[in-house]
């Protein structure tokens, strides 16, 4: 079966509830893109918190509206915060969103990216290479960059979304976003979007953030990864590079809006 597209219509209805509710979003998140993922969050209306103190990350994760887990710079301390943060989520009924970075080379964050699979994610998002590991496939990765495609991760995807009883995007050229049974396609973005770190990680933290939205899940999510991918495609026309891409990319954000989505 086909997967559907995805409507910029109902992304632009999902925004407009994104940016009324403004969710909370704790997100315990790689040191390289913690000051990149803030912005995005904040660009689209959302109010991202990063709280990573094994006992706060706790206390904190009951008064979010999402948490995010992205594994990029795990250590065995933020391991045990991220731990208690996602069983805290677990207990007040707070989606949570894996990113199981470069989970395929690593066989510590590996480990612990499976253990935390038990504990019901709300979504996991990640890369062709990353989805394939993550669901006990050879993916073909070196670190964080992948060199499998999106199509190719697809039935990881639907099973691992099954099993797990979850939303599971892989995301590159076109995103597919799936719960096992229903799968959409999110085309759009650009090239330059792999050019700057991040996007990835922040992606995970918008992820993260819509499923803190009512409605179906399934769009929700499709809804998040389209809005990045529509800012890709503006902030690339309006920059010359990486460097004038990110402050391209903010302002693209922040400046969408129903009537340029329909």
């Amino acid at each position: 079966m086909q997967p559907d597209l995805h409507s910029r219509a109902l992304a632009a209805h999902t925004l407009h509830q994104f940016r009324t509710l403004s969710p909370l979003t704790h997100c315990m998140t790689n040191e390289v893109v913690q000051s990149f993922t803030a912005n995005t969050l904040l660009a689209l209306g959302a109010s991202p918190a990063m709280v990573i103190e094994p006992e706060e990350a706790s206390q904190f994760a009951a008064i979010a509206q999402a948490l995010l887990i992205n594994v990029g710079t795990l250590t065995q301390a933020r391991a045990t915060a991220m731990r208690a943060a996602v069983e805290q989520a677990q207990q007040a009924k707070t989606p949570w969103t894996l990113d199981p970075v470069a989970v395929g080379a690593l066989a510590f964050r590996r480990r612990f990216c499976l253990d935390l699979l038990a504990l019901q994610p709300a979504a996991i998002r990640g890369n062709a290479s990353e989805i394939l590991a993550l669901a006990g496939m050879n993916g073909v990765g070196r670190g964080v960059d992948t060199t499998d495609t999106p199509a190719v991760a697809l039935p990881a995807a639907q099973t691992l979304a099954r099993q797990v009883g979850t939303i599971v995007v892989v995301t590159g050229e076109v995103d597919y976003v799936t719960d096992g049974q229903r799968t959409v396609c999110v085309s759009g973005g650009d090239p330059l979007m792999t050019r700057v770190v991040g996007t990835g990680c922040a992606l995970s933290a918008v992820v993260a953030a819509s499923c803190a939205l009512e409605g179906d899940r399934l769009n929700n999510v499709a809804s998040a990864c389209s809005w990045m991918k529509q800012a890709g495609q503006r902030a690339t026309e309006q920059s010359t590079g990486p460097g004038s891409f990110v402050p391209a990319f903010l302002d693209a954000l922040y400046n969408l809006n129903a009537q340029e989505q329909a």
